[in-house]
């Protein structure tokens, strides 16, 4: 009888348990709403990205494949008086009959290593890293439910970000993907007469008709933006974004110009979903802009191929390609020196900024051994010279020399490609009570003189109590006099790309909010 009591018991508990109403899971309070008012609580520049200094990301995808003049192809290959057309009527055929789309099966991808990729960015010295994730082209670079070009349906048939996401989170870095789409879009309002390059300013593709662009096929529509705009804001533009940040979940969510086209309440709601989910996951994000697209209470900004050339006392970042010309790989492109490329990291350090270097892979996946090179350079030197880089902070200065740079903007980004630094030229960093130098190149005579040091200068009477040279084991001479800080150099050369002097100072010095 016992037992029998005991079953039904155990049965009435059971039953009452399942006819019980199910308790309501707990709601994850939201803490951002899509606002400006909201947004601005966002911590814009969390330390690990100011500590950071130096990420990599890349221009790499269909537009790979013709290697040829630009990452614009696809555009330029529409209009007659382009050099592009030209090329590919000639290659490819009239673009009407060989399109755009027509190149994916040929984006294979069959080198591509997302293991080598990420341990060569780490020996760069990189501290993040990622990738276009989707260019103008309308062709997304991860595993998409929301368009039928992408990587794992078409092409190289396997989820690129993903591969990377593993590959970069599990070294310890930040991963970065930056958005291109929004010019995507088809705006037919901006028609203009005639068939000028200006064609269609706010949309990648021209709508001429018979060409691809114009189909009404309903998968091509989804490369070439040709889709109602409420439609396409809502499941495309944001869409695609709220994809790659439920799976793949970025530190650093960059966007490239043509974000003013988009309505100012969906970039709101962009953000405010970003943050949210990156709060659950107990995660400091970051967003990057260009131009005037997003507050900076909440968002950093991007000053492509320019920087600035005083300190910003907010963090800011550069883009900036490791090749002259195009972003993508093309056929002939030339590389810059690493010495070049070094000395704009560290201007951008000395000035509060963040470089992100862009690089050029094969469409096969190969980054080609020029390419790497310079990547292997840089790692070299950082291995040496890195504390002058991360964790630093601008002293209260950025630096000495005949050098003049522009006001940092892109319009003024090819006076900046034409800056050659000299071997004059000195930046500063600091770190507590350590003040790092940093010459661009092997300096010339006997003894280098640092003016700022001079009595009445902007550092006043600072007392330096040690200095050595980084990647030097011997003594370094040095004295204080009324004209600055004179040091003598070794009789050998450290380094003739760059070479740092460390000073061990008696205070902590910082620019004041008002310098």
């Amino acid at each position: 009888m016992k037992k029998i009591q005991l079953t039904f018991s155990i049965l009435a508990i059971f039953v009452i348990g399942a006819c019980a109403p199910e308790k309501k899971k707990e709601e994850v309070k939201q803490q951002y709403t899509a606002d400006y008012a909201s947004l601005s609580k966002h911590n814009r520049q969390p330390d690990w990205f100011q500590d950071a200094k130096l990420g990599i990301y890349f221009h790499w995808g269909v537009y790979s494949v013709p290697a040829y003049a630009t990452e614009w192809y696809p555009r330029k290959m529409h209009f007659e008086d382009d050099i592009v057309y030209q090329h590919h009527l000639k290659k490819y055929g009239h673009p009407s009959e060989f399109g755009y789309h027509d190149f994916v099966p040929m984006f294979k991808a069959e080198n591509f290593d997302a293991e080598e990729w990420a341990e060569l960015f780490k020996k760069t010295g990189a501290r993040f890293a990622g990738l276009v994730a989707e260019h103008h082209d309308g062709y997304s670079m991860w595993a998409s439910k929301i368009t039928p070009w992408n990587t794992l349906e078409t092409g190289p048939k396997r989820d690129i970000l993903g591969e990377l996401e593993k590959a970069i989170h599990g070294r310890d870095m930040k991963l970065i993907t930056t958005f291109h789409h929004a010019r995507n879009l088809q705006r037919h309002d901006s028609i203009p007469k005639g068939k000028s390059k200006r064609a269609f300013g706010s949309s990648h593709y021209p709508f001429f008709t018979g060409m691809p662009p114009t189909s009404d096929d309903d998968k091509l529509k989804y490369m070439y933006g040709n889709i109602p705009e409420e439609q396409w804001l809502e499941e495309v533009w944001l869409g695609k974004l709220k994809e790659v940040i439920d799976n793949y979940h970025p530190d650093i969510i960059w966007f490239d110009s043509w974000l003013d086209q988009i309505p100012e309440q969906k970039r709101q709601e962009f953000a405010a979903y970003f943050l949210n989910e990156a709060d659950k996951l107990n995660k400091e994000v970051v967003i990057v802009r260009k131009q005037e697209d997003l507050p900076l209470d909440f968002s950093l900004n991007d000053l492509e191929k320019s920087r600035m050339n005083r300190i910003d006392k907010q963090s800011w970042m550069t883009d900036e390609t490791i090749s002259y010309g195009s972003w993508c790989y093309t056929e002939n492109l030339r590389i810059k020196p690493t010495k070049d490329l070094i000395h704009v990291l560290v201007d951008i350090v000395s000035k509060n900024g963040v470089l992100l270097l862009n690089i050029s892979p094969m469409a096969n996946g190969t980054i080609p051994e020029d390419q790497r090179n310079v990547l292997y350079e840089i790692g070299e030197w950082l291995n040496v010279n890195g504390e002058a880089i991360y964790e630093t902070r601008p002293w209260i200065t950025f630096g000495e020399g005949p050098t003049k740079e522009p006001e940092g903007h892109f319009k003024n980004h090819n006076a900046f490609s034409k800056l050659v630094y000299s071997n004059k030229d000195i930046r500063y960093t600091s770190k507590g009570t350590t003040v790092y130098a940093t010459f661009f190149g092997w300096p010339d005579g006997k003894t280098v003189l640092l003016e700022t040091f001079a009595k009445g200068a902007a550092s006043g009477d600072l007392k330096v109590n040690t200095i050595s040279l980084l990647g030097y084991d011997g003594d370094i001479k040095w004295e204080i006099k009324e004209s600055g800080l004179e040091i003598s150099l070794p009789d050998e050369k450290v380094n003739e790309m760059a070479i740092v002097f460390k000073l061990i100072t008696e205070v902590s010095l910082q620019l004041k909010e008002n310098d």
